[in-house]
């Protein structure tokens, strides 16, 4: 998700002192790379800057948040819902959701904000299969999706969500998706700028219209394709 959570800034004498760390893990190699990697998701986390997302280390993202805080969800206690215009309303587990069918994709991630990370792997469960499984019902026209962190929304087509490059997606650079990259489970929308990513993602409710999600409604679009503004659309995005 894309957002400017409100907070104290990180301070100076903490960001000059994790740049040292971050530059001491790419001096010595990956096992305490992976270490400090663990240090500075809990401080990201706490981070309205995102300059903690420019720390080796950090992958490049930026790590933001809508809300003050978001609890935790173990893998044990997760819950995806599918409900809605259906005709079987389903929870998943995380387990349910690594037995499904499995795609990875390895595409670029784009924020709406200008930074990227190219060939970023995310695998999971297409979105078109959970809503095959639960059956659409006539009428249904969009996919409405609400986190666990209380505050995130976010929506698509039901055409968009039936795209093949639309992911529920439960791991990232082949391993679990953190708690800071949304996990256990997210929403990766492959060809979209990646506020329609939702992170925590919690539920998905078929619709007949499209609600504005947490950012649309403050202004962002709601067909967020990579490009639009040179013209690109649906068709053109591969």
């Amino acid at each position: 998700m894309v957002s400017e959570r409100q907070g104290r800034p990180v301070g100076r004498r903490l960001v000059l002192g994790m740049l040292g760390l971050g530059a001491v893990g790419v001096a010595v190699g990956a096992p305490l790379q992976d270490s400090l990697n663990g240090v500075f998701a809990g401080v990201r986390e706490k981070d309205p800057t995102g300059i903690t997302g420019l720390l080796p280390g950090s992958g490049d993202f930026r790590f933001y948040s809508v809300a003050p805080s978001v609890p935790q969800r173990t893998a044990a206690g997760y819950r995806l819902t599918v409900d809605g215009l259906v005709a079987r309303p389903t929870a998943y587990t995380l387990a349910d959701l690594q037995g499904l069918p499995r795609t990875r994709m390895v595409k670029d991630v784009q924020c709406v904000t200008g930074w990227r990370v190219p060939r970023t792997p995310f695998t999971g469960v297409r979105l078109s299969h959970l809503l095959d499984a639960a059956g659409v019902k006539p009428g249904a026209k969009a996919v409405r999706f609400t986190c666990f962190d209380g505050v995130y929304t976010e929506s698509l087509t039901l055409d968009q969500a039936r795209r093949p490059d639309m992911l529920v997606a439960y791991a990232m650079d082949d391993r679990p998706v953190t708690h800071a990259h949304g996990g256990p489970v997210r929403l990766y929308a492959a060809p979209m700028y990646f506020y329609k990513s939702a992170k925590w993602l919690s539920g998905i409710t078929v619709t007949d219209r499209v609600q504005p999600g947490y950012w649309e409604e403050r202004g962002y679009d709601v067909d967020a394709w990579v490009g639009r503004s040179n013209g690109r659309d649906d068709a053109s995005i591969d």
